[in-house]
């Protein structure tokens, strides 16, 4: 990886919801410009480590930095100066139905700078015009597809040139083709631009599309931080291999093939039905 000081860091970061524990001790640096993919199953804490990067929850233990400063020392004032350094593209794409296409990519500009009306016209036509979507500027988003939504949610979070570019399932609910037009995207934001992405998702081959570095997140730890190559080789690993590898390895692989059998169903299946009904004293128990 670069030299350069991480543009994100999380430290230590523990948070509970209740009694419940959905990221423990969780570590991860991200550098400027690369692709960061942050990827697990349901419940894996993917979502609430996006909310705690971008200051809408905070941790119960642990430090989050960016652009140098700890995000857990902020107020909102603060916090509102940061989040204008960075963009975020919801999974919905989150565009305020009213509106047409350009408004909402303008919102953003006419809140935040003085700009004057004509050059936010212009910055408008420019974000749109990077999605591939200047044509579509007077529609409302009723009147745009799935992947449209996506591509238009993607210039409003470009807006204000962020940085930062934060991610969450962008592939989810599209067709192949726009899901891999979306990647394209991505890739080109971070090569043409030189932002740093973060993205959340489940979707493999998209994250072997875009990532530079990916974390592979289960049960709210981290088991692995590494290159695109290091997991295309595990995914790849000869069958004869897989016993060698560290349980953790294993989990990890099953989940890159998307397999029905190994550590991530043996899991869910260990305990047996006997002791999740009467707990485990339930080897007492007798059908008769």
């Amino acid at each position: 990886m670069p030299s350069s000081e991480p543009i994100i860091s999380c430290r230590n970061v523990t948070k509970r919801f209740g009694d419940q524990v959905v990221l423990h001790n969780f570590n991860l640096d991200i550098y400027p410009g690369e692709t960061m993919v942050i990827m697990g199953g349901s419940g894996s804490g993917k979502s609430t480590t996006l909310r705690l990067m971008i200051g809408s929850l905070v941790p119960d233990e642990g430090e989050i930095w960016m652009f140098g400063q700890n995000l857990c020392e902020l107020d909102e004032a603060g916090m509102n100066e940061v989040r204008k350094k960075f963009g975020i593209l919801f999974q919905s794409g989150a565009l305020f139905n009213s509106m047409t296409v350009a408004e909402n990519v303008a919102l953003p500009l006419e809140e935040h700078t003085d700009l004057d009306p004509e050059i936010i016209d212009i910055q408008v036509k420019i974000k749109l015009e990077l999605v591939g979507l200047r044509e579509h500027a007077e529609k409302l988003p009723g009147m745009l597809s799935g992947g449209m939504k996506k591509r238009a949610g993607l210039a409003r979070a470009l807006a204000l040139d962020p940085r930062i570019l934060f991610y969450d399932e962008p592939s989810a609910g599209l067709d192949p083709v726009t899901s891999a037009q979306i990647d394209q995207l991505i890739a080109s934001m971070s090569k043409h631009l030189g932002v740093t992405s973060i993205v959340v998702t489940h979707e493999m081959d998209s994250a072997f599309t875009i990532a530079d570095r990916m974390a592979m997140l289960d049960k709210g730890r981290i088991l692995k931080v590494e290159t695109r190559r290091w997991y295309e080789e595990l995914r790849d690993a000869p069958a004869a291999s897989i016993d060698t590898l560290p349980v953790d390895e294993r989990l990890i692989r099953q989940f890159l093939r998307g397999e029905a059998e190994g550590p991530f169903t043996n899991r869910q299946s260990g305990q047996g039905l006997a002791t999740a009904l009467f707990g485990s004293d339930s080897a007492k128990v007798r059908v008769q």
